[in-house]
């Protein structure tokens, strides 16, 4: 017998779930085939045109940095930026993202120095330079094709780059709006040195880590008389006590600071000893006498006078090793934390020295190369890097007779960003932007305080962490002694080396620029780049030279609000959210915010949201060394791009977050296999639901579906709230929570035997479909976001609708007034939460009758119900009709009230169900075989064969 003309069973005509979305995801597979028709379609294209005239949300992309693949940091990163700008773009806002990335600066050359080695000596530099932009268009392309992977949406045919001839433009436009308003200077200063990379480093590009230094307690002699300090000293050996944990800095030692307010002891040797020397006089911080004793092995001593610091000013010592006279200063930086209260000074190598020195009229002469290389120096140490001259250096303190104690101090010392290696201060000349310079009544600075005290911090401590930065640090120095990058373009008189500063040049410079690049600079001479006849304002001389420095990086990537926000016309300055690391603070939000409020006298952002680290599950940062990273590329190869939009939802972006591979499996296994089945079962139960015919409205509704439907509209409250808040693990959550509490344990269990057995054209199972349709179609919304593949191929299998988008994609959130619900929705919600907490106990006793072998299937129970209080009394009853479906029971019987049964509210009893069972529905009932056509289904099920027209001369024993 052929399938066609095969009797039909009872089986066949139940409403089994029936669907073409498939059970497994495949989302390895599956993932770059929807992006290959989002391109095709040119999806984000769409989402701008559907946005077009809407109020703007503009979220500002920091660059990252084009010098390798991506990492769990970038995913991290990206994922909530994609997750912020589809939720208000979904939130009906016209959301752009416009990507960039940040491709100038000092690994890239670097790289390329390495792979060029000897032959750069023998390439012009915009050779180089060509070289370092190819290296980096590499890059950028291999991060933007993962970061598409991944499912983020935005411009990528056309994003920012720091090397773009408009961005390079831009960049040295807003150096010259500081240098035309009297902000930038060039000046010798300490400033934090690279010797490795040879350049100097912004405070941004210093890193702490720990690091071991040789400590050292070094007398000087006073070559002053004594006497003017107090008699009781005259005539003795005096020497000034200094500690320091850079022995390679006393060859330029020049001072010893004492502090004005400090009290200070002449403590005498009173003891034979070979370091000190019996009848020496030592000059130490009275609050720093004790400490001395074991940190210095200072010996047993009498003390001869007390004096105050200011007492100190101008004597003057004997250098340890060198013909040089040492001078007594006052600095008020001295602490008696540690060390003698007397501190070595060397201005060319600190800026508390150098501010010292120049109070004092100190020489500032470096006799450091930029390699690092002490020059000018005694034979023990010339031409050695610092860190090796600290040996010999000791040693000649200890043959000099001026060493009193060494020790090793493991402490913070601060790296490069770049190479992670030890840095020194060097005094070079380099260029500065003023902190202190006069801006509209007040300083720089303190308008850059005003501003942070605008924004939104999130977390709010990101507000106090930033402020704290711009009040103390020191003027920006943001030259730099490489070439690839921007140079500062500026023109310096051969003769008296004045800075050019005309607004009419300068915009030249800029037009040259942007039609060839910062090559320009490099590939045109000064006379080729000024016009005929250019004479210097200060000496009337007419031979210039090009200042050959670049910018800082960071003033680049700063310079963005500038160069992306103010240059596109869809974006906007300021934005309204920036959103990076926690390192960002000293890095890109803090030279966003000073060159926007130099130039624009505002903040570039109104709210900004830090995220934490990455770590993994033992909370250690990931490293090469541990082998503990986890490569996002992977993931997405194995699990999926979704996997790691779902870690990222999952955790508080805001806080170090932990990750790994197992971990990534668990989520994929675990939550996204649930929340997938979830959407199969209310697709599955969707077939054949045309929503234009059989969408029943909310008071035709049953009681069940309607409850459902009110509180899938406080989720969609509550999600929205979260995504406005930027609380994506809330999103996560409330969502998980809801999909598995609501649906799969709760309604959708529930829900089975209407869905199943009901006839298609049944009000109350069009009911049912009416509230599952309206849920699939909030939840798919709600869940866009994050899961952006799985969303858009749910998407594609919801019952057609009249005027639909083509993807969820450009689809606006629900919002709770779409699921029809009334005032009465308060009473709904609270009568159906008191009966499913009946509902809890039933289950318990059924599952106790099952372990028992009492019954096999719920249905053939009933259960009895007795309540306490005349409240839940009256909801049970006025529900009593949907208790047995709500129990999964065949019956439920309400009992009279029972008072005595006092704080226990209800009593749920068992009992084995009344009547025969339906070979349809399984039900037991009393009315099996009512409708003699159908002598074994009940009369429910019957009234179901009938509307679908089964013959009962076809049925067979099921």
């Amino acid at each position: 017998m052929d399938e066609a003309t095969k009797p039909k069973q009872l089986k066949d005509t139940l409403n089994l779930p029936k669907t073409a979305f498939p059970m497994k995801a495949n989302l390895p597979g599956n993932e770059p085939a929807r992006l290959k028709a989002w391109t095709e379609a040119d999806l984000y294209g769409q989402i701008r045109a559907s946005r077009a005239g809407k109020k703007k949300f503009i979220l500002h992309d920091g660059p990252p940095y084009a010098n390798g693949a991506i990492h769990l940091g970038h995913a991290l990163n990206k994922c909530i930026k994609d997750f912020v700008v589809k939720s208000k773009t979904m939130a009906g806002f016209d959301a752009p993202y416009v990507p960039g990335w940040d491709c100038h600066g000092l690994p890239i050359e670097i790289k390329v120095d390495e792979q060029l080695g000897r032959k750069k000596l023998e390439m012009d530099a915009l050779t180089v330079r060509q070289q370092c932009r190819d290296y980096a268009q590499k890059y950028v392309d291999l991060q933007r094709s993962q970061f598409v992977r991944m499912g983020v949406l935005g411009r990528w045919d056309n994003p920012y780059l720091t090397m773009s001839f408009g961005y390079e433009a831009r960049i040295l436009e807003t150096f010259y709006a500081f240098f035309e308003k009297g902000f930038v200077y060039k000046g010798l200063r300490p400033v934090y040195w690279c010797m490795h990379d040879k350049t100097a480093l912004a405070e941004a590009e210093v890193e702490y880590e720990m690091h071991t230094s040789p400590s050292v307690y070094v007398r000087y002699a006073l070559t002053s008389d004594a006497a003017l300090i107090d008699p009781a000293l005259a005539g003795l050996p005096v020497f000034g006590l200094i500690w320091t944990t850079t022995p390679w800095t006393l060859p330029a030692s020049l001072a010893i600071a004492f502090h004005p307010e400090f009290e200070y002891v002449a403590v005498q040797v009173t003891e034979d000893n070979e370091t000190y020397g019996k009848g020496n006089v030592y000059l130490v911080a009275s609050e720093l006498l004790e400490s001395l004793k074991t940190t210095a092995n200072l010996p047993d001593v009498e003390v001869l006078a007390r004096v105050h610091g200011e007492k100190l000013e101008r004597t003057t010592f004997a250098h340890p090793f060198l013909p040089r006279e040492i001078l007594g200063v006052m600095a008020e930086y001295v602490t008696t934390e540690q060390g003698t209260g007397g501190v070595h000074t060397a201005p060319a190598h600190g800026p508390d020295d150098f501010a010292t020195g120049k109070k004092y009229a100190l020489s500032q002469v470096c006799d450091v190369d930029e390699a690092g290389r002490l020059r000018n120096g005694l034979p023990e140490y010339d031409s050695l890097n610092v860190h090796k001259a600290n040996a010999p250096i000791i040693e000649l303190l200890k043959t000099r007779g001026a060493l009193m104690a060494q020790g090793d101090v493991h402490h913070s010392y601060p790296h490069c960003w770049r190479c992670h290696r030890p840095v020194i201060y060097r005094a070079t000349e380099q260029w500065f932007i003023g902190m202190e310079t006069p801006l509209d009544g007040t300083t720089f600075r303190e308008r850059a305080l005003a501003e942070i005290a605008k924004v939104t911090w999130d977390p709010s401590w990101g507000q106090e962490r930033i402020s704290n930065m711009i009040a103390t640090r020191p003027d920006w120095c943001i030259s730099r002694q490489r070439i690839w990058g921007v140079p500062i373009a500026v023109f310096l008189c051969q003769k008296c080396h004045e800075p050019m500063n005309d607004p009419a040049i300068n915009a030249s410079v800029v037009k040259r620029f942007e039609t060839e690049s910062a090559d320009a600079w490099y590939r045109h001479s000064a006379e080729d780049l000024l016009p005929a006849g250019t004479a210097c304002a200060k000496c009337a001389g007419t031979e210039f030279r090009k200042e050959m420095d670049i910018l800082d990086v960071w003033f680049e990537s700063g310079a963005s609000w500038h160069a992306v926000l103010e240059a596109e016309p869809e974006l906007q300055f300021p934005a309204d959210m920036y959103t990076e690391g926690g390192d960002q603070h000293r890095g890109w939000f803090h030279s966003s915010l000073l060159s926007a409020v130099g130039i624009r006298d505002q903040a570039p952002y109104k709210y900004v949201a830090t995220s934490g680290w990455t770590l993994d599950e033992q909370r250690r940062a990931f490293s090469k060394s541990l082998g503990n990273g986890v490569d996002p590329v992977k993931v997405m190869d194995e699990l999926g791009g979704d996997i790691v939009r779902l870690w990222v939802a999952s955790v508080d972006f805001r806080e170090d977050v932990i990750a790994s591979v197992p971990l990534m499996k668990r989520l994929a296994e675990e939550i996204y296999r649930k929340l997938r089945n979830t959407f199969r079962f209310l697709l599955a139960n969707l077939d054949g639901f045309v929503p234009a015919t059989d969408e029943q409205p909310w008071d035709q509704m049953e009681a069940l579906d309607q409850y459902m439907l009110a509180r899938t509209a406080e989720l969609v409250t509550k999600v929205r709230a979260s995504y406005d808040a930027f609380e994506f693990h809330r999103v996560f959550h409330a969502l998980n929570e809801f999909c598995n509490s609501e649906l799969s344990a709760f309604y959708l269990d529930v829900l089975k035997d209407r869905l199943y057995t009901l006839a298609p054209s049944d009000t109350r199972r069009l009911s049912a479909q009416t509230a599952v349709w309206k849920i699939t179609e909030a939840l798919v919304r709600l869940i866009a976001p994050i899961l952006s593949f799985t969303a858009d191929e749910i998407w594609g299998y919801l019952p057609p609708v009249e005027g639909r988008e083509a993807s969820v994609h450009i689809a606006n959130f629900p919002s709770a007034e779409d699921f029809g619900a009334t005032q009465s929705s308060a009473d709904l919600l609270t009568d159906v939460l008191q009966i499913r907490t009946v509902r809890e106990s039933a289950l318990k006793v059924l599952e106790a009758a099952r372990a028992a072998k009492t019954i096999g299937k719920a249905l053939e129970a009933k259960i009895v119900v007795t309540a306490s209080r005349s409240d839940l009394a009256a909801v049970l009853s006025k529900y009593e009709r949907q208790l047995p479906e709500l129990f999964g029971v065949s019956q439920v019987e309400l009992a009279a009230l029972d008072p005595a049964l006092g704080s226990a509210d209800t009593q749920v009893e068992f009992a084995k169900a009344e009547g025969t069972r339906c070979d349809r529905c399984w039900r037991y009932t009393d009315d099996v075989g009512a409708e003699g056509r159908y002598p074994t289904v009940c009369a429910r099920c019957a009234d179901a064969l009938e509307k679908i027209g089964y013959e009962a001369a076809n049925e067979v024993s099921a």
